[in-house]
């Protein structure tokens, strides 16, 4: 091998960095432990951070570059490499589901997912990296999708708890829906627009699986490999593979078997190229194995463990610690037992604003559902921490880490971006990964509303950022 193909070696201070992080989280991880056996239950939330943060980083896992890609120059692969990644992400997923040791729940269907979606997506296109992508590029050095991050998290704690002139806009009978619930009296309902719309309408919306629909639980072989897999993700998965094939990969692939000198092409060439268009996506579909397999164990752990403690949630272990300041009104905190992200980082905004006399436990999503705990005692927290940190070793580890600073341009367009996939994020119930990652491979057809509103918001956001880079480029010539 000549020197020039030799892979470049690893920077000694990037390595000693690299080093530095892990020994840092094993220390913090082996200390917490020595202090209390409950931090246990947050170290598993750590590491398992820390591997998604390596997989994301790893595949350059983003999904407003894949979109960006698709519809901006005709490049399929990140597309595909994700959809790979939800398959086998399934796979692990239906495997979980059949020991009934899953933690997944499903959200309400309907169109509210749709229109959550396509906020989503035009707010990805715009700053540039969806949620997840924005978190590993944080880890890289990139202060712009530091940017997105903050804006996705501010913006949620204010909406949740917007009021006023918003409440004229509700309709009666989600007002009506929402004080029939028979919520505690510490949440107040008709001050807040988002109680009203969750309490009063995403509520009262069904909740299912592909499995449920066929009559079957999630915990049967049934329900998990047919119902959820099967029909849930491997066939529309694929069916979505070959839209993106015949529209997108199969004239440069026929173009290259014509000029090998192959006849007219047949159905082994078609299936031929169906083929190289997803094995063309290998370090994405790699990730993906592995996130999927870390998602699996990451289930399995965290239900191992609350069974080991007696709990169904962590905020009785905070409680137990000492540490009840921010548990929501039953007594819980976000513990989502799996991938996650969004909900955590809008945590910490939370519990700033309410440390500054904003009160952010008198509504439903930090209030009733999520709490919002001292950041650092709160497992989801150790996660996305663990998760930036991931991403910069393995950054620093293949030569990607470098600070970048944006301009003011940039800057702009991270925090409008990132106020819309907040905003997405809430009347969505989750995120890119939330919503639709995770959703979809557990056989969640709210998933894939989400994902279509999704895959419309960024084809928007695509076109308008066409529209916008050749105004200004003309401006520029002229």
């Amino acid at each position: 091998m000549s020197a020039a193909a030799e892979p470049a070696a690893i920077d000694p201070r990037h390595k000693r960095w690299a080093l530095g992080i892990v020994a840092a989280l094993i220390l913090i991880s082996v200390g917490t432990y020595a202090y209390h056996e409950y931090y246990l239950y947050l170290s598993v939330y750590l590491w398992f951070g820390f591997i998604y943060g390596m997989c994301l980083q790893y595949g350059r896992f983003c999904f407003s570059s894949a979109f960006r890609d698709l519809f901006a120059v005709g490049v399929p692969r990140m597309a595909v490499g994700i959809m790979i990644a939800i398959a086998l992400f399934g796979l692990v997923g239906a495997f979980v589901s059949a020991t009934g040791l899953s933690t997944f729940h499903a959200a309400p269907s309907s169109v509210h997912a749709v229109i959550a979606g396509f906020i989503f997506g035009v707010g990805m296109c715009f700053s540039g990296g969806c949620a997840s992508g924005s978190m590993y590029k944080t880890g890289e050095g990139n202060m712009n999708a530091l940017l997105v991050v903050l804006s996705i998290s501010v913006t949620q704690a204010i909406f949740v708890d917007v009021g006023g002139w918003m409440n004229a806009l509700v309709p009666e009978s989600w007002t009506q829906s929402a004080l029939g619930k028979g919520l505690p009296a510490s949440i107040t309902v008709t001050d807040g627009w988002v109680d009203q719309y969750l309490a009063g309408y995403v509520w009262d919306q069904p909740v299912m699986s592909f499995a449920t629909l066929f009559g079957w639980t999630d915990k049967s072989v049934l329900g998990a490999f047919v119902g959820n897999l099967l029909v849930g993700v491997v066939l529309p998965g694929a069916a979505l593979l070959a839209v993106v094939y015949a529209f997108w990969s199969r004239r440069g692939f026929m173009r290259k078997r014509v000029a090998a000198g192959s006849a007219r092409p047949r159905w082994r060439d078609e299936l031929a190229g169906y083929w190289a268009m997803i094995v063309g996506s290998k370090r994405t579909a790699i990730a993906g194995l592995a996130l999927g397999i870390a998602a699996g164990l990451h289930m399995y752990a965290t239900q191992g463990l609350r069974v080991k403690f007696g709990v169904r949630n962590a905020g009785p272990l905070l409680e137990r610690m000492g540490s009840d300041f921010g548990l929501s009104v039953n007594g819980t905190v976000f513990d989502p037992g799996y991938w996650y992200v969004t909900t955590q980082e809008a945590q910490w905004v939370g519990w700033v604003m309410h440390k500054l006399g904003w009160n952010q436990l008198d509504n439903i999503y930090f209030g009733f559902n999520n709490g919002i705990p001292n950041p650092l005692i709160n497992p989801a927290d150790w996660m996305s921490i663990a998760l930036f940190f991931g991403a910069a070793v393995m950054a620093l580890l293949h030569r990607e880490f470098k600070f970048k600073t944006p301009t003011l341009e940039t800057a702009t367009w991270a925090i409008i971006g990132g106020a819309l996939m907040g905003i997405g994020s809430r009347l969505g119930l989750g995120c890119n990964v939330g919503a639709f990652f995770v959703r979809v491979s557990q056989g969640d057809p709210s998933g894939w509303l989400f994902g279509a509103g999704m895959v419309g918001g960024a084809y928007l956001g695509v076109k308008f950022f066409n529209w916008w880079t050749e105004r200004r480029m003309a401006q520029q010539f002229a």
